[in-house]
């Protein structure tokens, strides 16, 4: 066998199961990377728990993606969910399925994901380089040989791996520096979008709430015609308007809407699990059991302490106002507001505070079934920085390690 050498630039999810693969596979691989530390990002994800995929069937799992989710189906035939915890766990990492069949380390800490990585890593002798930024791609006859980094050394490889990643959480060190490096090739580059993003709103009473979630409601953002209900879950109110889990996951959709100049509103259904005729029944029971208490006291069986002086505020009712003296004008619209409560949405957080980035290496210039570039040859990409992006619940870090492994394996056997 020829040992190739194989240069991979990125130690994210998708750059490490790229070089583990490929250096398992008998090859001189070395890793670039230019923080100190690999893995920067992949210990945030999750909470910092690591939510590292989710056992939903592949069609299920396609669909969480944002349009292309077709595309990651040879990767997924070469690592797909059950395979990546099979991964895991022969290494001695258990791993534990919790609500929505998203999967976790037993540990809760994304820290033991990262050792596993590193471990194999050091077993497949991969060369890591940390503290290096890469200036340029050497080519001849439109063929890789190089790396130059920025203190004009070179780096030699007949295989370069790219995993740079996109532009969101800059601080871990995803400055879109790929990304860039596929364009100067003459990649072309799907529009940069905020993905996984909290969403600014008008209103300002949000400021008031922050840090308080929302559970076990429901969501419908609107934008004239168009409509999106979502699921029953969770949101969180932030310095500048909304986030947590349906916010996020609905995010990248709201993002289009919002750049073909659509006004975008939302509604937050509080009690999903009643209807207006029930919710006004039940208000009703409570004004007749306790008809000297104000308003305020009342509904608290109803709303979070922090939210009721806001809410009441919206609805123009005093919150001293005794029960007994509640209108029924004014009982209609707690009603609705319970049922209905309003935002205009203005616009995202930047890209550099999303989650994922949205957009990337047009995945017309990437072959599916090795994710090696179309334009290049011995080019490869993987992981966040190629055009495919899904929403929360273990999806995109799936999508990384599939397809950085698919990377890795192919710069190693072609």
């Amino acid at each position: 066998m020829d040992i190739k050498k194989i240069a991979v630039v990125g130690a994210g999810p998708a750059g490490m199961m790229a070089a583990i693969r490929a250096g398992e596979l008998g090859h001189e691989v070395i890793l670039i990377e230019r923080n100190p530390l690999p893995g920067k990002k992949l210990l945030l994800s999750g909470k910092g728990r690591c939510n590292l995929t989710n056992i939903c069937d592949l069609d299920v799992f396609l669909k969480r993606f944002s349009g292309n989710g077709e595309f990651l189906r040879d990767a997924f035939k070469k690592l797909f969910n059950r395979d990546l915890m099979e991964f895991f766990e022969s290494r001695g990492l258990g791993l534990k399925v919790e609500r929505q069949l998203r999967v976790f380390p037993k540990t809760d800490t994304s820290v033991s994901i990262l050792g596993v990585l590193k471990n194999e890593l050091a077993r497949a002798k991969v060369k890591i380089l940390y503290k290096t930024k890469i200036k340029d791609i050497i080519l001849q006859d439109n063929k890789v040989k190089g790396l130059i980094l920025p203190d004009n050394k070179i780096i030699s490889a007949d295989k370069i791996i790219l995993a740079t990643g996109g532009v969101s959480y800059q601080f871990t060190g995803s400055t879109g520096e790929g990304i860039e490096l596929a364009r100067k090739l003459g990649h072309r580059i799907t529009q940069l979008r905020p993905g996984l993003v909290p969403l600014v709103v008008r209103q300002n009473y949000p400021k008031d709430l922050e840090g308080l979630t929302l559970k076990n409601i429901r969501l419908k953002f609107s934008a004239g015609t168009k409509e999106i209900i979502s699921e029953i879950g969770e949101l969180m109110f932030t310095h500048s308007g909304i986030s947590g889990p349906l916010v996020l996951t609905l995010s990248g959709q709201i993002v289009d809407w919002l750049s073909e100049n659509k006004s975008v509103h939302v509604e937050i259904d509080l009690k999903p699990a009643l209807s207006e005729a029930q919710l006004e029944e039940r208000i009703l029971r409570e004004f007749k059991a306790s008809p000297k208490k104000n308003i305020k006291n009342v509904l608290k069986t109803l709303l979070p302490l922090r939210l009721i002086e806001v809410f009441l505020e919206i609805a123009l009712v005093p919150p001293e106002k005794i029960v007994s003296q509640i209108t029924q004008a004014q009982r209609k619209t707690l009603v609705c507001l319970l049922k209905g409560l309003c935002l205009d949405i203005i616009k995202p957080l930047p890209i550099e505070e999303a989650m994922v980035t949205r957009g990337g290496v047009s995945l017309k210039d990437i072959n599916p079934r090795t994710m090696e570039s179309r334009l290049v040859k011995g080019l490869y990409f993987c992981g966040e920085m190629i055009d495919v992006d899904a929403d929360t619940g273990g999806f995109n870090l799936q999508a990384a390690f599939s397809t950085g492994y698919l990377a890795g394996e192919s710069a190693a056997l072609n």
